[in-house]
């Protein structure tokens, strides 16, 4: 069992959305600080750890970018539910693919894919939006039940001869594969418009009358006009045949690219120049195209409506799954706790839990629950600021009405305790020495105690 990711719980009684349970929680999901986060590491403007290394993926050109491959390898390795396939397909090129295999109908296939390829340095908007977002998605919906399986795909040398593409396709296509569908994310993070004003929002989706990509685009834009997004559709047809989905439009498959809109000539000024940086982008419409995609990934994979979340008071945890069967789970040490098979749990110390609910074939983990509330009442919302956040070097940590002595605990997203400290007069944390990433503050005074999410950049 791979590690969990920790959820913050500081009130009394809560309820922990602690994984999406419907399309609109898979968008609600989708993180815009995670998204920017990874778009930083893989355009080498963020520093990184690779393979346990402080490492900084500056350029991801054809015959240059195994870190960047790497990266890819490892991202996908901390998820459930995957089978990662690291498809070499030439002396320098390699596929990172991720598959999750559908429970009710394994053989259809839906692909959502990107490149991870340059022709410069940096080139944050072309193509690490796309590539960012592939990972977004199968971190939400590696926690879910699919009926049908959903293929995770990075390519290699889109941009010398679409090659990494074109081997899966024409291997797909002599297996007998049955690919439903495929959306290929092509720059997906540059609007025109003032980032995050009112504007067109508008983006493109490219399309052909091959195999039954005019319905896929239709499908693609039911789920725009089920859920509210802020953005404006542009169907071009003919679609453009420069990007990867037209691997798959030559082996007819039905395929769709999305991105910014280039019909109406509102691509970034910095396309195939080291000028692409992560400044020149319009965060906010990034987000809102990543949200759309994931919405579709898990309309069109057949997303099982199975409750994993779970409700904390301060005495206990239960599952808002009823019949099922349960078993709870040890974060700390990611095993089962023995006897704990109930749909609710008391714990007997403070620690970091989960609960493993299966219905039917669907098997599905909560997220880690932090429940540091035993002994001590926990801190209303009020009570704790916490800031810069996202933070960089130093964070300050402010309670109101404290007693000059505060207990920190510092946990990595897997719930690792990385670090112990009484801060006692100057109630500063230095985090300068940790990388990037999601880290979890406990903080706790001689009569309260609560939890909070801290990014570092």
């Amino acid at each position: 069992m791979k590690s969990f990711i920790t959820t913050i719980l500081c009130l009394l009684v809560c309820v922990c959305v602690s994984s999406a349970q419907s399309i609109q929680d898979i968008i609600d999901q989708v993180d815009f600080n995670e998204l920017s986060l990874t778009v930083q590491e893989f355009s080498g403007e963020q520093s990184t750890v690779v393979d346990g290394n402080t490492v900084t993926i500056l350029n991801r050109q054809q015959a240059n970018n195994d870190l960047a491959a790497d990266y890819l390898v490892q991202r996908f390795e901390a998820l459930d539910n995957i089978t990662i396939t690291d498809q070499a397909f030439n002396s320098n090129g390699r596929n990172i693919i991720a598959t999750q295999t559908g429970l009710t109908n394994p053989n259809d296939i839906y692909i959502v894919c990107a490149h991870y390829d340059t022709v410069a340095d940096f080139c944050a908007d072309d193509n690490a939006t796309g590539t960012a977002a592939v990972l977004e998605i199968a971190r939400l919906l590696s926690t879910q039940c699919l009926d049908n399986t959903v293929v995770y795909a990075l390519w290699d040398e889109e941009e010398t001869s679409l090659g990494g593409s074109e081997f899966y396709a024409d291997q797909a296509a002599t297996n007998g594969d049955n690919i439903l569908g495929v959306i290929n994310l092509d720059m997906i993070g540059y609007d025109g418009d003032a980032s995050g004003q009112p504007g067109d929002n508008e983006f493109d989706i490219d399309v052909r009358d091959v195999a039954n990509s005019l319905a896929l685009k239709d499908d693609i834009i039911t789920v725009l006009n089920s859920y509210t997004f802020d953005l404006s559709v542009i169907t071009v047809q003919p679609g453009t045949f420069f990007s990867d989905h037209a691997s798959f439009w030559v082996n007819g498959y039905s395929a769709v690219l999305l991105g910014e809109s280039w019909e109406t000539n509102d691509q970034t000024p910095f396309y195939h120049t080291s000028g692409d940086q992560f400044s020149t982008l319009d965060l906010q419409y990034f987000h809102e195209m990543t949200k759309l995609t994931a919405a579709c990934m898990a309309t069109f994979g057949g997303l099982v409506n199975l409750d994993n979340t779970v409700t904390q008071t301060a005495t206990m945890l239960t599952s808002n799954q009823s019949s099922a069967t349960y078993q709870w789970i040890n974060c700390n040490t990611d095993t089962p706790i023995s006897g704990a098979v109930g749909q609710s749990y008391t714990p007997s110390a403070n620690g970091n839990y989960a609960v493993e609910v299966t219905s039917g074939s669907c098997t599905e983990i909560s997220e880690c629950i932090v429940f540091d509330t035993l002994e001590l009442e926990a801190f209303s919302v009020s009570e704790v600021n916490l800031f810069p956040n996202p933070v960089s070097s130093k964070l300050t940590i402010e309670v109101s009405g404290d007693d000059d002595t505060l207990d920190i605990d510092l946990f990595d997203v897997g719930g690792k305790l990385l670090l112990q400290n009484t801060l006692t007069e100057n109630n500063t944390l230095d985090m300068s020495s940790l990388s990037s990433g999601i880290y979890f503050l406990k903080v706790s005074s001689s009569d309260k105690t609560g939890t909070y999410k801290v990014v570092k950049e």
